[in-house]
């Protein structure tokens, strides 16, 4: 989504350090930033460890599964932040720490397993009126979360949107709060967490409360050919 005013704008220049230290100068304490590394290489990673950044996101398991075993011994915490098939749920949660995309009954039965250490798993509301956006639908969040506390192997985190095309994000983030407050929190307390506002969006989230933010091209620049992700 383009910056508008007042919003965080894609940063095309300056250094690497730089983006990140001007972000992280506005952060209250408690937020984590997670830095979205989508399509960028390896090396881009590992001059972000040696930044102190700990929390990296990505959203296609065939670009991640290759980072994360590459950067093991960086301590770095993967987060899986974009739509998650079911078949690759298993091998996802094998370097994955958090899954922010939590939104379809049989990703819940495909991530089950009473033997693993639990993934961090936060629900993905859908502020919009159409499906294909992806994401449970406020109507049906309770009984998803439900559903959610009793699977093993899953640890319910909180709730996690994106703002919708065009619409006004922080109108979007205060619902997803407001769902959080009302909704989730009766059925599951420990479950405070929310993940939202991006590269685009990521004060007004703060504003409603955001403790997560994914913050990929207004620290990274702007993204490579994805060419090599398929290599």
């Amino acid at each position: 989504m383009p910056a508008g005013p007042g919003t965080g704008a894609v940063a095309d220049g300056g250094s690497l350090g730089g983006r990140l230290e001007s972000i992280r100068a506005e952060l209250p304490a408690g937020v984590t930033l997670i830095v979205v590394t989508k399509f960028h290489p390896a090396p881009l990673v590992r001059e972000l460890a040696a930044l102190g950044v700990r929390d990296v996101g990505e959203s296609r398991h065939q670009e991640a599964a290759p980072k994360a075993a590459e950067l093991a011994g960086l301590g770095l915490r993967w987060h899986f932040i974009g739509q998650l098939q079911s078949n690759k749920a298993k091998a996802v949660r094998g370097y994955a720490s958090v899954l922010h995309s939590l939104d379809r009954l049989s990703l819940l039965d495909a991530l089950a397993d009473p033997e693993a250490e639990p993934i961090e798993a936060f629900v993905q509301v859908n502020l919009t009126d159409d499906p294909a956006r992806g994401g449970v639908a406020p109507a049906d969040l309770a009984a998803f979360a439900e559903r959610a506390l009793g699977t093993p192997g899953v640890r319910l985190a909180g709730l996690m949107a994106v703002a919708g095309l065009g619409a006004d994000p922080a109108r979007g983030f205060a619902r997803v709060r407001e769902l959080r407050d009302r909704v989730l929190l009766p059925v599951a307390p420990h479950a405070t967490g929310l993940s939202m506002g991006m590269s685009g969006d990521w004060r007004e989230a703060i504003r409603e409360g955001a403790t997560h933010l994914r913050i990929g091209t207004a620290i990274t620049g702007n993204r490579p050919d994805p060419a090599y992700a398929r290599t």
